[in-house]
């Protein structure tokens, strides 16, 4: 329903229910709960502020997940999607990983990292790998990027493979073509999916 919200960074508040930051925006003071990464890096109050939202529906209640980056909230999406994953513990995962570095994991079924963030178990994170897994790699192919400075052949087999990521995140094909030409003119030829992956997010979340 929100892409995102830019105002006036007006608040925060962190405690034993989590991390929490208020934008104010047409005279409405809206209540986000964040990341503690994203927590520490908040600018001062009183300055502009845009978060990437998610309006959670409960029985009880709704509430508002924020996030500084795009591509954040989108793979939050994509974790919550996973039975037994909520929002608490989808912050968690975020705040944990690198999202190039979890969706690494969960291509490789290395479920022992996902294990090293709090309150996530072997069963859990097997179970993240196996309902996330199709996911990501089930995807249609849109347009294929040429060629880049640095060699590398829109066609190869790392560069599908973070296309194929970057498709399941959300990012269209503009997008994606265009975090994808910047990310390979910067790598070398061997580069791996996983660093065009990161590369490319990285480019994407400026």
């Amino acid at each position: 329903m929100y892409d995102y919200i830019k105002g006036v960074f007006t608040y925060k508040i962190a405690n034993s229910k989590g991390c929490f930051a208020t934008v104010e925006t047409g005279g409405i003071g809206y209540r986000f709960e964040i990341m503690e990464r994203d927590y520490t890096n908040l600018p001062e109050i009183g300055t502009e502020l845009k978060i990437f939202s998610i309006l959670l529906h409960r029985e009880d209640k709704m509430s508002f997940c924020g996030f500084l980056r795009r591509e954040d909230r989108d793979i939050f999406n994509i974790l919550t999607s996973v039975s037994g994953v909520g929002s608490k513990m989808a912050l968690v995962l975020l705040n944990s990983f690198e999202v190039s570095n979890l969706v690494g994991f969960v291509l490789d079924g290395n479920y022992k990292e996902l294990t090293r963030a709090k309150g996530v178990g072997p069963k859990l994170a097997q179970k993240i790998i196996l309902e996330l897994k199709d996911k990501l790699t089930n995807y249609q192919s849109g347009e294929r990027v040429i060629t880049s400075s640095a060699g590398i052949a829109s066609n190869s087999q790392n560069t599908d493979d973070a296309r194929m990521v970057l498709v399941s995140l959300g990012y269209n094909n503009e997008e994606i073509n265009s975090g994808l030409s910047k990310a390979l003119e910067r790598l070398t030829k061997e580069a791996s999916a996983e660093e065009i992956l990161k590369e490319a997010l990285r480019v994407l979340s400026v």
